[in-house]
């Protein structure tokens, strides 16, 4: 069961918290650090109406975009564009020059996490008194 966290919570091998617990109002959310990630890159990013980021990609980190609230329509250096709902989701390699823009009327959040590196595998490890 899911409860309200009122901050950042530690515990031994995990840590708990909610958006509202890493900052408010419009930008970054620094997911990674408040919540001690090291295994990759990850932020919340909170953006107006109307907002776009910078044009900009990566020199080595693929990017995962998630979007958590809003429309936020993803522009790639190819000329192409793709507007995601919420609970859309957009794959992004380093190299490819992307640019979000939120289309909708209020504030849109997205979920950013990178990595390099490539996948672990399914390395999951279930326990015999567990179904």
């Amino acid at each position: 069961m899911a409860t309200e966290t009122p901050q950042v919570i530690n515990g031994n091998g995990f840590a708990v918290a909610s958006l509202d617990d890493l900052g408010e109002g419009w930008g970054f959310r620094k997911v990674r650090k408040a919540l001690g990630v090291t295994a990759f890159g990850v932020n919340a990013i909170v953006i107006p109406p109307g907002y776009a980021t910078p044009r900009h990609c990566h020199e080595e980190q693929e990017e995962l975009y998630f979007v958590h609230r809003g429309r936020i329509r993803f522009e790639f250096g190819d000329g192409s564009a793709h507007e995601l709902g919420e609970g859309g989701l957009a794959r992004v390699d380093s190299q490819t020059i992307r640019r979000l823009r939120n289309v909708g009327d209020g504030d849109a959040i997205y979920l950013c996490a990178g990595g390099k590196d490539g996948y672990v595998g399914r390395d999951g490890q279930h326990f015999p008194d567990e179904e």
